[in-house]
């Protein structure tokens, strides 16, 4: 029996693709243009810098110098402050491929990768500026509010989590700045690693590229499963026993377009902002669609993470608080915006309209926020380096 209940939803699906093949290949197309125009810009220069990076042994250097701000804020080692920057800077889901990196290379214990994996999952600065802000919502002003109420609960998330599975004796108590040990390091890794420039950089961009088409596969398949779900009349059947459940609180619009937040971000984004008029709720409902990133990121995150020993109810744990904690958190920023006397909704504007432009945009905030990172880790190794040493 539990065999069969195991096959039958694919079986389903596979019924369902060739009952409407044409929706199959629209839908595959959308989520190909999706991983094309937003994912592939913003993450595959991303991976192959973090490739070289842990390569070069930067990693292990930073790990050092950082070991003083990890340990006491999240109970994790120095080296994972690289995920969370990179986890910011690039979005979904290269922090689960940084962690199973390091977790592979026992770099992280298995609880310390779980915590890891609990906050270090956020949709790309491009995604959360251009695609909603700026062309969806059609106001650039409200990308801070978006950006803000995810990276600070996210952030709460980290340190909520230091708590979990936490012994006193983990990690020790020497949290030392030392930049002559962070060379020592640095240099160590290099000597490990032994590989020269030409092949490093060639397995950097083989991997990356791998990694990245592994993404757009699961994008792809995700578009296509929601469409199906959707004209087969699924959405509507699950909608519409919300809607009883709730006593009409919420209409069959809005648990429709919860029901597409479930599974994919972008296409939550995009049905909530045109079911839900008002602006408040429209930025609550926003932050707090990406905050749980649906379940094809679910599918992405437990793919890399099934290599590890990480268990996966850690990184769900934690998208259900940032999914809980970013709505608020939007409402208190949204005090300090002045927003606009009109309220215009939807529609992609059209600096979002061409795919180079969407590039071009994606990259432009990636590479603002990954400079921000390396320069706010500079000025907390410079405090560290000139406070008194313990």
């Amino acid at each position: 029996m539990a065999i069969a209940i195991r096959v039958l939803p694919f079986f389903l699906l596979a019924l369902g693709m060739f009952l409407y093949p044409q929706d199959v290949v629209s839908s595959a197309a959308t989520g190909l243009a999706l991983w094309w125009k937003y994912v592939l810009p913003a993450l595959l220069p991303f991976f192959i810098l973090s490739e070289l990076l842990m390569g070069a042994g930067f990693v292990h250097f930073l790990g050092v110098l950082l070991e003083p701000l990890m340990r006491p804020v999240f109970h994790l080692p120095g080296k994972a402050s690289f995920v969370v920057a990179m986890g910011y800077t690039s979005g979904i889901p290269i922090g689960a491929v940084l962690t199973t990196k390091l977790r592979q290379q026992n770099q992280l214990s298995q609880v310390e990768g779980e915590r890891l994996l609990a906050f270090t999952s956020n949709p790309s600065p491009g995604f959360m500026f251009g695609a909603v802000a700026s062309g969806m919502l059609g106001k650039p002003e409200l990308g801070i509010v978006l950006a803000g109420s995810v990276y600070l609960s996210n952030l709460i998330v980290g340190i909520v989590f230091r708590f979990y599975r936490y012994q006193a004796t983990e990690g020790g108590s020497n949290y030392s700045f030392s930049f002559q040990r962070a060379w020592q390091e640095l240099s160590r890794a290099q000597n490990e690693d032994g590989r020269p420039f030409g092949q490093l950089l060639g397995d950097a961009v083989r991997q990356s590229v791998n990694t990245v088409l592994l993404i757009g596969g699961f994008i792809t398949f995700f578009s296509v499963l929601i469409n199906i779900l959707n004209i087969s009349g699924i959405t509507s059947l699950l909608a519409y026993i919300l809607n009883s459940l709730t006593r009409g609180l919420l209409t069959l619009q809005m648990t429709t377009s919860l029901l597409n937040a479930l599974f994919e971000t972008t296409l939550g984004c995009r049905t909530s902002i045109q079911t839900f008029l008002d602006l408040h709720i429209q930025i609550a409902v926003l932050s707090a669609v990406m905050g749980w990133g649906g379940l094809s990121v679910f599918a992405q995150v437990a793919s890399f993470t099934s290599v590890t020993d990480c268990r996966f109810s850690a990184f769900f744990i934690g998208r259900v608080l940032q999914t809980l904690l970013a709505p608020i958190l939007s409402q208190f920023l949204l005090h300090f915006i002045n927003l606009p006397a009109a309220a215009s909704i939807p529609g992609l504007s059209h600096m979002m309209s061409s795919s180079i432009t969407a590039s071009l945009l994606t990259w432009r905030y990636s590479v603002w926020v990954f400079c921000g990172f390396m320069m706010l880790f500079l000025g907390i190794i410079l405090w560290f380096r000139f406070q008194p040493q313990r």
